[in-house]
This record gives structure tokens, sequence and C-alpha cells, in this order.
């Protein structure tokens, strides 16, 4: 048999990585972090089991970057549905709304998540988490800013303390409440982007994640001779 072609192999890693990050978000909103293992990951992956550690360092950092990879394609999806708009004012309002939408649809997919930014480690600077703060800052730019690199961080320290206020456990913050006074400091109408008890345009299935994860199911990605080179 031949071997693969470069190409081929690095789509079957791309396949591998992304069913992982399938796999993680399924699992740990189904049972939580502590009760979901990375063999656990792995089989519903469909992958062998040393491909996990071979594309993540451990758990965390898997869980991050797939959390990061549903932010940044919910957010993509939001920016770009239909009406298609330029208008600043109402795409900053649509990121708002998809970044708490989805605190609202996945309580503790995103409370994991934000437990997981106050390790040690922090933000894992993976492509997932590059992409979602290419959106935010285009976003940022687009609304008006003269400094979009210094409202950027802004933005997003406010939206992970709305994140966070809306997910405290005992005591949470209402997501309208959060949403409100967001609108307020970048002064939006309300009925811009999705007000809460608004249908989403397009009637997009909120639960359904596959479609944030380019995956092939028919594919096997058992390691090849290419898959244990160093990255």
């Amino acid at each position: 048999m031949s071997p693969r072609s470069a190409s081929v192999n690095e789509e079957l890693r791309r396949r591998s990585r992304e069913r992982l990050l399938q796999a993680a978000v399924e699992l740990v909103s189904e049972r939580g972090y502590e009760a979901t293992t990375l063999g656990d990951i792995a089989d519903r992956a469909g992958s062998a089991r040393g491909l996990v550690s071979y594309y993540f360092p451990g758990k965390r950092q898997l869980l991050q970057s797939a959390v990061h990879r549903l932010m940044h394609r919910t957010l993509e999806e939001a920016l770009e549905r239909e009406p298609r708009t330029e208008d600043g004012r109402e795409r900053m309002a649509r990121a708002i709304d998809a970044i708490l939408g989805l605190t609202r649809v996945h309580p503790v997919l995103m409370r994991q998540h934000m437990a997981g930014l106050l390790q040690g480690e922090g933000f894992l600077q993976c492509p997932e988490q590059q992409r979602l703060a290419q959106l935010l800052r285009e976003t940022v730019a687009g609304y008006g800013s003269p400094d979009a690199a210094t409202d950027y961080p802004m933005m997003r320290a406010l939206l992970m303390g709305s994140v966070y206020a809306a997910l405290v456990p005992g005591v949470p913050m209402p997501i309208p409440t959060l949403r409100a006074e967001l609108f307020k400091r970048y002064r939006l109408d309300w009925e811009l982007g999705v007000p809460p008890d608004t249908e989403v345009p397009g009637g997009t299935d909120e639960t359904d994640l596959s479609r944030f994860f380019a995956t092939d199911h028919r594919t096997e990605d058992r390691p090849g001779p290419a898959d244990g080179q160093s990255k």
C-alpha cells in the first residue's frame, strides 16, 4: 500500500482534532467536567485514546479549545445570518446576544469553561481562541472604535463578567438584566440583535452542536505513519 500523502494526513489530523472538540463539548454538557474522562471523549469521537494527548496537553486544555470553537462559530453564525448587515451597532448587539445565548443554553459547559480560565494556565492560545479574539476585535472596530486594540479587551472583560454573573451558583443575575447593562454601555437599542424571548432568525437549533464541528465519522483516524511526528 502506498503511504498517504502529506495533504491526506493533514486532513485526517484535522478531522480527528475536530471530532475530539465536538465530543468534549457534548460530554461535558451531558455529564459535567469531573465525570468526563479523556477516554470517554476519545470513545465518543471514535478516536484512538493516544491521539487525545497528541493534540492537547490535558482535559482542561481540550475543553477550553472546544468551548472557544463553540463560541467563535456561534459568533460567526450570529454575525453572518440573514439579513446580512455591516451596521456596527447591530453587529455589536448580535455579538453580545450570541455570548449571552451560549450562557443560557449551555450553562454547565460555560461554567466549567469559566472555572478553567481561573486556573494557572489561563487562556490557551489555540487557533479557536485566536479566531474568537479576531471576530470580537473586528466587531469592536466595526462599531466605530478608534482604538480596537484597547477597546477589545474591555469588551471581552465585560462579556466574561456577564457570563460569570449569570452562572454564579445560588445568586445568578438574570440574563435580560445583564443584557440591558451591556446595551446601555454600548448605547444600543433594545430591539437590536435578538432580544430575550425572541426566536432566533432562521430558527437555528441551539442544542445541535454538530454544525460547529466539521466532522466526518466515516473516516477512520487511527494513527498512521505520520501521526506520531511532532507538530
